[in-house]
């Protein structure tokens, strides 16, 4: 065996590639839409418990859309990490990214770098 060979990486199967797009697609989705909402809710708790404002009643959706936004989040982690076999640590810091502000974005970010250059999803 040549030193060429060993250092190539390993061709990935067409479907295999198909569904792991696909379940990076939906985790990126459900992140950013996560992200959105928490920072919604963040603005929401300081305009309602620093600040003592008075928030009209459609501002009682933001804490509900964000809990199922979230959990639809944690369905989409699942979903990727299991396709693309990730250990459970991994799993654990992609899901806790939702319920701290910002790190949604950063982890969104980071997930799919890896996922991209693991299942070599940005080559033809």
């Amino acid at each position: 065996m040549t030193q060429q060979s060993t250092a190539t990486t390993p061709k990935i199967h067409p479907e295999r590639k198909k569904r792991v797009r696909l379940a990076l697609n939906l985790f990126s989705g459900t992140a950013w839409i996560t992200g959105v909402f928490l920072i919604l809710l963040v603005v929401e708790m300081v305009m309602k418990y620093i600040l003592k404002m008075e928030l009209p009643s459609w501002a009682t959706f933001i804490p509900i859309a964000h809990g199922w936004v979230y959990m639809l989040f944690l369905l989409s982690t699942l979903n990727l990490g299991l396709k693309a076999r990730w250990d459970p640590k991994r799993w654990f810091t992609t899901a806790i990214a939702g319920v701290v502000p910002l790190l949604s974005f950063y982890v969104e970010k980071k997930r799919r770098q890896e996922v991209n250059e693991k299942f070599q999803l940005n080559q033809a």
